[in-house]
């Protein structure tokens, strides 16, 4: 039918084609209607309606060639609107919350589409001969073709290739707007094209539209829907188009009165002024995502401390802070992790390593290292002398006094901490070294039951302590003064 449009030279004929394709437009719609039963069917009464009065439109339009036919230019704005409210329905569930930049992005292109249209067809044609009201009628059509470029540039950018109903919609009002540019520019006076071939691209939407509103897809069309704004690459590529067109004008409107100048430079300083403000949003968003991509780097997720690289990074990224002062390692590790991750299942493991990491952050400075080495294992580096250590591993064991609260009921926990010192190092082995020492001390406190240790005590006096644990007597005294010392441990650890 729309092939026998563009080449039949009977004005009936192409009336008579016209119609048909309508009608046919109109029933696949109505088949998809009813096949699909959409939970909101207005925009598809919408588009059905515009369809209508867009026909009407050029019906009468082409019906002579003289005169004034104000009937046809208001069945064709209103066809217009009818799409434009259609476009509203469906894109209002999709929008997304706190991001602007799809937004703004859709304006810029709908921005050097209308700057555009103003230097190469709305100027022309308010410059052309005819009467008054014809002619801002005219001007008028690629303002609302920039407006409707708009919401498609929005819609594509919240579509999904699922969506096959939505995306054929997309080609249809796209081959609308070229259609209408093309009666743009022969109203300006640019091109001369045949009314018959005008319309073909008007039909081409019709057929498309009913084709859509037979896929099952239909039904989504203006029902709410959790949407992932993409193509922001391909949304910045037609923006740099854009500009290149808003740098051709200043070489094209030479010849442009003072309404237009004013007008093309209004309308080039707002899309500038937008395109700075998507490049600021951009540099902000690309710097929020260093900092998360290096938060996550640097940090366990799972119990928000340092993880074990920037552990081992510390001293060097911090050397103007550790320079010329003492430094000590505290090596912590639970004791009875692997029985309660066995017992419990892992969900309770890790909720057991979030509580302990917190009650460790508690207890220690504001500014002391305070880091997940791996699995049930922690370490603290700070500058304190071989006293302060002690003191803060005695908190540190306070801490872990009371029951743990966790989903599968109070689970009792201890710790054994092994303690390293040493003086103000430079090199990156230093942690390497420090971690080493304590790790061993850590082991000597868990295997003779002592809370704490110092690695120089453990290396220096392993054989008493062994001699004291065959001893039974004093094996007793051992336990019993451990008992003393947890008891008091816990009247006066601030963490508790």
């Amino acid at each position: 039918m729309i092939a026998i449009h563009v080449t039949a030279n009977s004005q009936l004929l192409s009336l008579f084609t016209m119609s048909a394709v309508l009608a046919g437009t109109l029933a696949m719609i109505g088949v998809g209607l009813w096949a699909y039963r959409p939970t909101r069917p207005l925009p598809w009464y919408l588009l059905s309606a515009s369809a209508v009065l867009s026909a009407a439109g050029a019906a009468l339009r082409n019906t002579s060639d003289d005169g004034l036919h104000p009937v046809d230019d208001i069945c064709t704005l209103l066809a217009y609107a009818a799409v434009g409210l259609a476009a509203l329905i469906w894109l209002r569930p999709r929008q997304v919350r706190s991001n602007y930049d799809l937004l703004l992005d859709s304006g810029l292109i709908g921005l050097g589409a209308l700057l555009a249209s103003w230097t190469f067809l709305i100027s022309p044609i308010l410059r052309a001969d005819g009467t008054t009201m014809n002619t801002v009628v005219a001007a008028s059509y690629p303002v609302l073709d920039a407006l409707l470029l708009t919401l498609v540039a929005h819609s594509m950018a919240t579509s999904t290739r699922s969506e096959s109903s939505l995306r054929l919609l997309h080609v249809g009002l796209i081959i609308v707007l070229i259609g209408d540019l093309g009666h743009s520019l022969q109203k300006a006076g640019a091109v001369s094209i045949g009314r018959p071939m005008l319309m073909a691209p008007l039909l081409a939407t019709y057929t498309i539209v009913g084709v859509a509103a037979l896929h099952p897809t239909m039904t989504g069309l203006g029902t709410p829907r959790r949407i992932h704004p993409h193509h922001s690459r391909q949304r910045a590529s037609f923006i740099a188009v854009v500009l290149i067109v808003a740098s051709l004008v200043p070489v094209v409107g030479s010849s442009l009165g003072t309404l237009d100048r004013v007008v093309v430079s209004s309308l080039f300083a707002l899309l500038l002024i937008g395109v700075l403000v998507r490049s600021e949003r951009a540099i902000v968003r690309s710097s929020r995502s260093e900092r998360r991509a290096q938060y996550q780097a640097d940090h366990d997720m799972l119990s928000g401390l340092l993880n074990r690289s920037a552990l081992l990074r510390t001293l060097n990224l911090n050397n103007e802070r550790w320079a010329e002062r003492p430094v000590c390692l505290l090596f912590i590790d639970l004791d009875g992790f692997k029985m309660v991750n066995d017992s419990y299942g892992h969900a309770v493991g890790d909720e057991l390593i979030a509580n302990a990491a917190s009650r460790i952050r508690r207890v220690v400075l504001r500014d002391d290292v305070v880091a997940r080495y791996g699995g049930d294992e922690f370490v603290v580096l700070s500058p304190l002398d071989r006293q302060e250590a002690a003191t803060l591993a005695e908190r540190l064991l306070g801490a872990f006094v009371r029951p743990f609260e966790l989903s599968a009921g109070e689970i009792p926990i201890t710790a054994s901490i092994g303690i390293a010192c040493g003086g103000p190092r430079s090199t990156e082995s230093t942690v390497y070294d420090l971690i080493r020492d304590a790790d061993s001390a850590m082991y000597h406190a868990k295997e003779y039951s002592l809370g704490y240790a110092f690695h120089d005590d453990a290396r220096h006096a392993p054989d008493s302590v062994r001699h004291m644990a065959n001893d039974p007597a004093r094996h007793t005294a051992n336990e019993s003064g451990r008992r003393i010392w947890r008891a008091g441990t816990r009247s006066t650890s601030t963490a508790v």
